[in-house]
């Protein structure tokens, strides 16, 4: 599936999303979102992806943001509705049922940031930095920025990114726990593709499992998020990889996993 803002590549089990509109610096329309969610949908239901990677074209900018231009002349009412639509897509990347890994190259900024922040995992380029500015125009953040950042961060460094809107670059960020990795930027794409090709071999069901323990439990008092491991974990003795992992486990093989 291929829009002219947001393109979709499979590479085998892995499929690469990019933002595409580099002469804008990747910069997010209302239609580039509502493309991006289509495609989530869509790799929602292909039961032969294990993992998505999601970048932007060029080497300027992952997304400098949200497009100001849609922007300045709107009310109320419908800055609240654009909030909600960035929100739903942050939402759909961050409840994904398969690992969603994020690769920077360049500017991650305002709405761009927001999803990279919503990613599972975070990889950048040495030239990648990262900021939510809008307070210097005179908003804030609106899809989910003010939410997750303190939940990645803590609040203080929270704080102090959204109140200054200052930038940080990917070094900062990794000694931060912000990133995962960093890298020269021609390693990027392929260290990223990398990770998700390890992920992809391992067990379908129990990767879920494990992305449902985490983004759920996270939300949840620790006791809560206790019993939900312990659903989890039970469940997936009802499946036959469980039952192929523990046979190839013990007879020194590379398992063969289904997915079921």
């Amino acid at each position: 599936m291929t829009s002219s803002t947001v393109t979709l590549e499979r590479r085998d089990l892995i499929a690469i999303v990019r933002l595409n509109r580099p002469q804008k610096l990747n910069a997010l329309l209302g239609g580039m979102l509502d493309e991006l969610g289509a495609i989530f949908r869509l790799l929602e239901n292909d039961c032969s992806v294990r993992a998505v990677i999601l970048t932007g074209t060029g080497d300027r900018a992952f997304s400098a943001g949200t497009d100001i231009e849609e922007l300045v002349n709107i009310d109320v009412a419908t800055a609240e509705s654009v909030s909600r639509r960035g929100q739903a897509v942050c939402d759909q990347i961050a409840r994904f049922n398969v690992p969603v890994i994020a690769a920077v190259e360049g500017i991650a900024a305002g709405g761009g940031f927001e999803l990279v922040l919503a990613c599972h995992m975070r990889f950048a380029s040495i030239a990648a930095t990262f900021s939510l500015p809008e307070t210097k125009i005179g908003m804030i953040r609106a899809y989910g920025g003010t939410q997750r950042l303190a939940r990645v961060l803590g609040t203080g460094r929270a704080f102090e990114m959204t109140l200054s809107g200052k930038t940080i670059s990917a070094e900062d960020g990794y000694r931060m726990g912000l990133i995962n990795r960093v890298t020269q930027s021609a390693n990027l794409l392929p260290e990223t593709e990398a990770v998700a090709k390890e992920i992809s071999k391992q067990a379908p069901l129990a990767i879920r499992a494990c992305l449902e323990a985490v983004t759920k439990g996270i939300e949840l008092p620790l006791e809560d998020g206790l019993a939900l491991e312990a659903k989890l974990f039970s469940s997936l003795f009802a499946t036959d990889d469980v039952r192929e992992g523990t046979r190839a486990f013990l007879e020194k093989r590379e398992p063969v996993f289904k997915g079921q």
